[in-house]
């Protein structure tokens, strides 16, 4: 049996996805979390085959939380479940830890495989994914100004390419209106960039928007 912890903010997704984990054999939903923090609580109290993470939560940020996932149990299979595109976070998430992501859009057959893939120790993206992938490991890749930001960077970038106020985006993050203020200015001096006009421009030309 493969016991799995689920963590969504949104209730009504997490009794959508238990509904599609209940008629498969193998498979439990043991333990649910709404935020990072209680993610937080329930890996430090039980253990787990499978953690199964939305991307945006209140309380700590998921890259936060596959670090320290990761520090307790560097076996840990996580799974990240996103409502946001592949081409936007994938990658990210695997650099930073992820055994694999896979969008709220997929078919529930895809959900089941992708866990039993990650709960095994294997990887999942699909193969869209799988060849970006390997162009961003490659040897000589082609450099896009956007992969030289951090990962906090990139997430306000797309944020404010989407319209959405500092004030905004901090309450996502679950950080200060300065923090993030610092993040735009950082964003901005390595991308040569002087204004949000520059950063909607660019996010569009290069399909970084859902």
């Amino acid at each position: 049996m493969i016991k799995i912890l689920m963590a969504d903010d949104h209730a009504i997704v997490r009794a959508g996805l238990k509904q599609i984990l209940a008629d498969v054999p193998d498979m439990k939903v043991c333990g649910e979390a709404c935020s990072g923090d209680e993610v937080l609580k329930l890996i430090r109290t039980d253990t787990w085959d499978v953690l199964l993470l939305d991307i945006a939560m209140p309380g700590k940020n998921v890259l936060e939380l596959i670090k320290l996932a990761k520090q307790q149990n560097p076996n840990q299979p996580i799974l990240i479940l996103s409502m946001y595109p592949e081409d936007q976070y994938a990658i990210r998430m695997l650099k930073s830890g992820a055994d694999g992501y896979l969008t709220k859009e997929s078919a529930p057959d895809q959900l089941v495989a992708a866990i039993r893939k990650v709960a095994k120790g294997g990887k999942y993206i699909s193969a869209t994914m799988a060849e970006k992938l390997v162009e961003e490991l490659s040897p000589e890749p082609k450099l896009m100004l956007h992969t030289t930001l951090s990962d906090r960077e990139y997430m306000v970038l797309v944020a404010l390419a989407k319209g959405k106020r500092l004030t905004d985006i901090a309450n996502e993050m679950s950080l200060s209106v300065k923090t993030i203020s610092t993040f735009r200015t950082r964003l901005m001096a390595k991308m040569e960039m002087h204004s949000t006009a520059e950063i909607v421009y660019y996010a569009l030309k290069n399909d970084l928007l859902d």
